[in-house]
């Protein structure tokens, strides 16, 4: 549990302006100033971080943070630090100071187990136009197991639904990097194209594209790769008496943890019914439960739904013979 840094003492922020207007990939630089101290005997250099949430507004970004502001005057224990918010059209809306943080900060973070020091500050109003809108389309759509695949990345106007026509460096990305740190960086063509190769290992985790500002991110979007629904099952036994339960044990590839699964039978010539059903384990191992109805050959296949990223799929059909 983290809790406000006992070192930090807030006595007031001010923001240099109360409103402004920001369009498309620019920003616009707003003084911040805080007077304060931090009690430290370290050499090593001090810096606060004020951190913004949105109030209101229907802007895609949800916090600002003014980094890394200096020592202008006074002493460190006891003085007045400056810097500049950078605000970013995304911001649309209604953005207040509720805390400030000492520390290098990192995409929003300043890597510090205290969380900022709250303070009930001043406000601000963004009128952010033609925002930023990242689409992004997977190759192939349903990525194999054990593929690597790639991500087509557009970076348009929302407002016109056109390119900037200037080539955007983004971050896009996998796993940590989707939360914290810089790298893997590309950078679009005048269309506000690129893409990106990802290699197998990325497909089982958390993907990102980050449109990255200063200290926190203008806009991201962060995805899953679509798999295939992969099914094997198989029966216990395959003759018992009629009535008998038989269980049917299978896996589901990629372990969609607790995604359902449905035994069905045949009925007819075309017809499956289900008749039992289970949820997926964490190891992707299930077991439903057949029961043969009637004297003869029985046909079953176990029918996956789809389930978050995983697609629907089937097993082979078997054959429980009830005597």
């Amino acid at each position: 549990m983290t809790t406000p840094d006992p070192k930090l003492t807030v006595t007031s922020v001010s923001l240099g302006r109360t409103s402004v207007a920001v369009s498309g990939l620019n920003t616009v630089a707003v003084p911040v100033t805080v007077v304060g101290g931090y009690d430290t005997t370290e050499t090593y250099p001090v810096y606060l971080n004020v951190f913004l949430k949105r109030s209101g507004g229907p802007g895609p970004a949800t916090y600002m943070v003014a980094a890394l502001l200096t020592l202008a005057s006074g002493t460190v224990d006891d003085g007045v630090w400056k810097g500049s918010l950078y605000v970013p059209s995304t911001a649309n809306g209604t953005f207040k100071v509720t805390g400030v943080m000492e520390g290098q900060v990192l995409d929003g973070s300043t890597g510090s187990m205290t969380t900022p020091t709250p303070y009930d500050g001043p406000s601000i109003a963004v009128t952010g136009v033609h925002l930023p809108r990242i689409g992004v389309s997977i190759i192939p759509k349903i990525v194999p197991f054990g593929s690597a695949y790639t991500a087509r990345v557009a970076i348009i106007d929302s407002a016109t639904g056109k390119p900037y026509g200037s080539r955007i460096n983004v971050q896009i990305t996998w796993d940590n990097l989707c939360a914290e740190y810089d790298g893997d960086r590309y950078l679009t063509n005048a269309a506000g194209i690129v893409e990106r190769i990802y290699p197998a290992a990325a497909g089982s985790a958390l993907n990102c594209v980050r449109l990255r500002g200063r200290a926190f991110d203008t806009l991201s979007l962060g995805w899953t790769v679509a798999r295939p629904g992969i099914v094997s099952a198989a029966p216990s036994k395959t003759s018992v008496p009629v009535g008998t339960i038989v269980p049917v044990n299978g896996s589901v590839a990629g372990a969609p943890n607790n995604c359902p699964v449905i035994l069905q039978r045949l009925t007819g010539a075309t017809q499956w019914r289900g008749v039992s059903q289970a949820r997926v384990r964490q190891s992707g191992r299930f077991t439903v439960l057949a029961q043969p109805p009637y004297a003869g050959n029985v046909i079953y296949r176990v029918y996956f739904q789809r389930c978050y990223q995983f697609q629907a799929g089937y097993s082979k059909s078997f054959v429980i013979r009830g005597y």
